[in-house]
């Protein structure tokens, strides 16, 4: 699994504020063949679910991802149209972005039935701490349910190889199982050998 800290760092409120962030599940455009295409150079319209106005950590992250996806007011190099949204949704402790194409309506009987044509990239961010500083300083928030990378995969090679110890545990009780479960020597079974012997 390739996962990398995504660092989020710009004033609030006239302090700096850092978010350490493991990026996951990145799928580009080009792996996911979408039919849409926004204008190069277009700036977004940015989409919070409801939930990041719940909890103080999913604020300030939503104040962090707005000032790093959004457009800043009157910015030289901004273009006067916006023709995409980017969505965040806040689920099983991730963050989940989606970009969309708006298909603007040309029918002038219904001019605000507009369509959403995703365009891609799509990534899973999952917040691991947030920083009073930027890229630093007194934490703020810490992720409890993070597992790092080096512990998962930690784990995966400790599961691994409790297994391998299961199954020389195993050949171990069935080789004893074996050993004690040998039949007595059957009396009968030189019959037939003595027989054959004497008539020669």
């Amino acid at each position: 699994m390739i996962a990398w800290v995504l660092p989020l760092s710009r004033p609030v409120n006239c302090k700096r504020s850092a978010c350490a962030e493991q990026n996951q599940n990145v799928h580009t455009m080009d792996e996911l063949k979408m039919s849409g295409n926004g204008l190069k150079g277009s700036r977004p319209m940015l989409n919070f679910e409801a939930a990041f106005d719940t909890e103080p950590e999913l604020r300030l992250l939503k104040e962090l991802l707005f000032q790093a996806f959004g457009t800043p007011r009157s910015h030289p190099k901004s273009k006067p149209f916006v023709d995409r949204v980017m969505s965040f949704f806040w689920l099983d402790g991730r963050i989940w972005v989606r970009n969309f194409q708006v298909k603007w309506s040309e029918d002038k009987k219904t001019p605000d039935d507009h369509d959403l044509a995703e365009i891609g990239p799509r990534f899973v961010l999952q917040p691991i701490r947030i920083f009073q500083g930027a890229f630093g300083g007194k934490t703020l928030y810490e992720n409890d349910e993070y597992i790092s990378p080096n512990e998962f995969r930690r784990e995966v090679k400790n599961s691994k190889a409790q297994k391998y110890l299961d199954r020389v545990t195993e050949k171990k009780h069935t080789a004893s199982k074996t050993i004690t479960n040998q039949l007595p020597e059957d009396e009968t079974e030189d019959v037939w050998k003595q027989a054959e012997e004497a008539t020669k």
